[in-house]
């Protein structure tokens, strides 16, 4: 691996994705948490793709956030607990990146502490067990490295480092990456912007697929919890994994005894590279989760809302083994192959 990084002498295009118009509605903008005072630019995210990928950001040069959050993965990890630079495991699988931005309330880990992607950046580069750094050494290492100085010059017009630009070009980069290239989207793209997805037939997908396509959209309800064509949720969640949790996610931030067991529900685009799946990666594979959610929803207090039937109980869908297998062949289409092998997420310094 390159000590430095090899950049184009034009940056790649962060700032302007050409994304297709259903994911630029009114609704799916009203999603985007992208603050005012850090709009992405080429620049930035150039900078935060450096950072993102720099194993000098560890304390002993040998994690960097790639590390726990791979390309080839949906910038996730794909074993249940993440290894830290002095070899600990993380107490939470390291969930997918993608369409980071679409969080309509901006919030990041599993227990939402990070009030936005700027706060998440910090997270890891000072947990005592990901990257062991603190933030003044930190500043005071990237002053040291040659390469540094020239990028904070593009992205900010001066080559002062600080907290603050450090972690603001790296949510540049988180928020750059958005998932429009699968074989969903190939489909959706024959249609306009009012379709309904249930009962709409793409020319591409499979029996099977359009099958699962209309289970997720209707009888499965999957799209109450990760809505709109981002595929991701509002907010927080109890999904009824456990009756009594050892981890009780938001409720453990909050002091709410009424948000024990609420976890972030991620975006399901990309789902089929993330595994082990939840935030304890307890479910190794698609067909897992599928059966969790189709008769194995436990009845917590706290159990949302869509989980639940008529009278109150978790529901159980009752879903024959071809439908459970066509919801899984469905949620293969959500796969974005284009940014697994994208040039502008890739490692600089291979």
């Amino acid at each position: 691996m390159s000590e430095t990084p090899t950049l184009p002498s034009t940056p790649y295009n962060y700032a302007n994705l050409q994304l297709p118009a259903y994911l630029t509605t009114q609704q799916i903008n009203g999603q985007n948490n992208t603050p005012s005072n850090n709009q992405i630019t080429n620049d930035g995210a150039t900078l935060g793709r450096v950072l993102f990928y720099d194993k000098k950001l560890s304390y002993n040069n040998t994690v960097a956030c790639a590390s726990c959050h791979k390309q080839t993965n949906s910038f996730s990890d794909p074993v249940k607990f993440s290894t830290g630079f002095n070899g600990g495991q993380t107490s939470r699988n390291s969930m997918s990146l993608l369409n980071a931005r679409y969080y309509p309330n901006g919030r990041f880990f599993w227990d939402e502490r990070a009030l936005n992607a700027e706060h998440q950046a910090s997270g890891p580069i000072t947990n005592s067990v990901e990257m062991g750094m603190t933030i003044p050494s930190l500043v005071t290492k990237l002053n040291s490295i040659s390469y540094y100085p020239t990028l904070f010059q593009k992205a900010y017009g001066t080559t002062t480092i600080d907290s603050t630009r450090i972690v603001r070009a790296i949510a540049q980069f988180v928020r750059s990456m958005v998932a429009y290239r699968s074989k969903y989207d190939n489909g959706r793209s024959s249609f306009g912007t009012n379709i309904n997805l249930a009962t709409t037939n793409f020319p591409n997908f499979s029996a099977e697929e359009n099958q699962g396509k209309n289970i997720f959209f209707t009888v499965g309800n999957c799209a109450a919890c990760h809505g709109t064509e981002t595929f991701t949720a509002p907010g927080a969640r109890n999904n009824g994994l456990d009756l009594t949790y050892t981890d009780n996610g938001v409720g453990a931030i909050t002091g709410n005894n009424n948000q024990r067991g609420f976890f972030k529900s991620p975006s399901l685009r990309g789902i089929e590279l993330t595994a082990p799946y939840m935030h304890d990666g307890r479910f190794t594979t698609l067909n897992q989760v599928v059966e969790h959610y189709n008769s194995g929803v436990k009845a917590h207090p706290n159990l949302s809302q869509e989980l639940k039937g008529p009278n109150g109980q978790p529901r159980r869908l009752n879903l024959s083994q071809q439908q459970k297998s066509a919801l899984v062949a469905f949620l293969k289409t959500l796969t974005d192959t284009g940014i697994a092998s994208d040039v502008r997420y890739s490692n600089p310094f291979n």
